[in-house]
This record gives C-alpha cells, sequence and structure tokens, in this order.
C-alpha cells in the first residue's frame, strides 16, 4: 500500500498526543519507509537548556518507525487515522548512536526502514532502522524491534 500523505498530520495515526507527540509532519511512507519532519521548540518536554534530549530523539524515532507497520492496521482510504487503534510497544533498542543535539528553531527530519516483520492476525513484530538528519548531517542512527497490535 503506497498513501498518498504527504506533509500529513502524524498525530492522526499515533496513540500520542499533546507533550509526547514527537512527529509532525509525515513526508513520505510506502511499505518499506517513512520519512517525518520536527521543528524543535521551546516548550517540547524533551527541551533541555534549549536543546532536545537524547530521549527526544529517540522517542522521535520511535514513533516515526512505527508508521511504516502501523498504516497496514488502517483502511486504504482512511486519511484521518479513524479506522483502527493501534498500541505499539519497543520490544527492543538494539543501538543507538546520538552524534548531535537538535536546538529549538531547527528542524529534523527522521527516516525509518523496515528490516524484517513477522505478521500475525492482528500482531506484528517489526525490526526497523532509523536515522534523523538536521538539514543533510547525520545525527541519529539507530535499530529498534517493535510489537504492534489492534486494541
Amino acid at each position: 500500500m503506497s498513501r498518498s500523505l504527504e506533509n500529513k498530520d502524524f498525530k492522526d495515526f499515533l496513540p500520542h498526543r499533546g507533550v509526547m507527540l514527537m512527529v509532525k509532519d509525515l513526508l513520505k511512507i510506502d511499505n518499506e519507509s517513512v520519512t517525518s519532519g520536527l521543528p524543535i521548540i521551546e516548550n517540547c518536554i524533551f527541551v533541555e537548556n534549549n536543546y532536545l534530549t537524547a530521549s527526544g530523539l529517540i522517542e522521535n524515532a520511535a514513533q516515526t518507525s512505527t508508521a511504516i507497520v502501523g498504516q497496514g492496521f488502517f483502511l486504504e482510504d482512511d486519511l484521518t487515522g479513524e479506522s483502527n487503534k493501534l498500541m505499539g510497544y519497543i520490544s527492543a533498542i538494539k543501538k543507538v548512536e546520538i552524534f548531535n543535539l537538535p536546538k529549538v528553531g531547527e528542524y529534523i527530519t527522521t527516516r525509518a526502514s523496515l528490516i524484517s516483520r513477522f505478521d500475525t492476525d492482528s500482531i506484528c513484530i517489526c525490526h526497523i532502522k532509523c536515522s534523523t538528519f538536521i538539514e543533510n548531517k547525520l545525527i541519529v542512527n539507530c535499530t529498534f524491534n517493535f510489537l504492534i497490535h489492534e486494541v
């Protein structure tokens, strides 16, 4: 499935709300990859001393990553995220390398790619690699395992 969701607000497809929502723009998505964008704002819960913390970067990467598999639980014509409710869990953080923390006012772009997945009727177990950039400069490399299921 490939949705026409460019520049879509991610919040429609994530259970996160308010201060825990760490993605803003859905820039690209297909069956094996996703790209998101996030402006770093001063009142973000993960900002300390004018920088997004490592925890904020990991949360951004995790939320971006789950969109690849999560989209398959929604009806194809659903552009608002109303056709399903999902829960996702990080079952393992396999690797995290943080090279730089973004400052308030900067915009990060996060790209995730599916490495592998195993599906049952209502559960998906997947392994995803993810990288985050400020402009074209790599600031984070990580890999996760996730368990995603319908509620």
